[in-house]
């Protein structure tokens, strides 16, 4: 086993050979998610709890659901329903949690860092389920998955992330686990939603998305993180769909075939028309049975730290 981890906090951490790992034991958790019976003994007697400082519904379901379909005792929290109201911080929550025998806890919180910080305070494995704009290595792997399973193999792949790069976890970890598995990445937005210094990673920086999505075997669409930006980073969000948003026009100039994918939530009309996500080539809604199985594999993983 190449995995060997108490915790996954991030894709910028994992080597290749990891990820590859986490991708294939998925293989087979989709093999029992596409099965009548969706009940198996692997986290029989382990402990989950979601800890959730942010909304989610695709993250925080499929780990819900990844748990159950895998026999553990599964629990969530909200902030906005805990203790956390009366002041109490993450770390005493996290060790609170800790006490009753937790064996894996899964945060999302506003804060880049929070898993980190959780996860050297505490006894049981944590999974970054999304910190600040700092990365979402859950998705990263689920978007992977989704390629290999699509085009066979992820190396020579060219890769166009589209939208708000800025404020996306998702397009960071997506960065780092695709450039690992030999993939090329394109970054394309508005000015003002790259971040600088982004091209020294590696990666294609652009301002013109047509120049972006010309000749890729995938194209990603990313959500407006109106909720995080600050008033003025582009005029409106008609005109962000009209020179930024991935259209029926765009999306002809990638290979032929080339996949058309989205974390989710989306914006239909900003970010991506209706007509292409709904499209024969759009496989967004396997990314979230995909989700699942990735998150399946994960938890499993992680819970047989104990017999390295």
């Amino acid at each position: 086993m190449a995995f060997k981890r108490k915790d996954l906090i991030g894709i910028r951490e994992l080597d290749a050979a990891e990820i590859t790992e986490i991708l294939d034991v998925a293989v087979q958790m989709k093999r029992l998610l596409e099965q009548n019976g969706k009940k198996t003994p692997h986290l029989m007697g382990k402990s989950i709890i979601t800890l959730f400082y942010e909304n989610s519904t695709r993250t925080r379901m499929s780990f819900e659901l990844a748990s159950k379909y895998m026999s553990a005792a599964a629990a969530n929290i909200s902030a906005s329903a805990s203790s956390v109201q009366k002041g109490e911080t993450l770390i005493d929550t996290g060790r609170t949690l800790d006490r009753m025998g937790t064996d894996v806890l899964i945060l999302r919180h506003p804060m880049s860092g929070a898993a980190q910080l959780l996860a050297q305070s505490v006894k049981a494995s944590v999974i970054n389920a999304g910190d600040g704009m700092n990365e979402h290595p859950t998705q990263a792997l689920l978007d992977m998955f989704t390629m290999r399973e699509k085009l066979g193999s992820l190396d020579g792949l060219e890769v166009a992330i589209i939208g708000d790069v800025l404020h996306s976890r998702v397009a960071r970890s997506n960065l780092w686990g695709l450039q690992k598995m030999g993939a090329h990445v394109r970054l394309a937005g508005p000015p003002t939603l790259l971040p600088v210094e982004l091209d020294k990673l590696g990666c294609t920086v652009s301002t013109d998305v047509d120049s972006a999505i010309e000749g890729a075997d995938v194209v990603m669409g990313l959500r407006v993180q109106l909720e995080r930006q600050q008033k003025g980073l582009f005029p409106s969000v008609r005109e962000y769909a009209a020179r930024f948003g991935i259209n029926e026009k765009r999306i002809k100039l990638a290979k032929p075939g080339a996949l058309v994918m989205h974390p989710g939530p989306m914006n239909r009309g900003v970010e991506i028309s209706s007509a292409v996500a709904d499209a024969v080539e759009s496989v967004i809604e396997e990314q979230v049975t995909n989700g699942v199985a990735v998150r399946m594999a994960v938890l499993y993983l992680l819970t047989r730290k104990e017999a390295l």
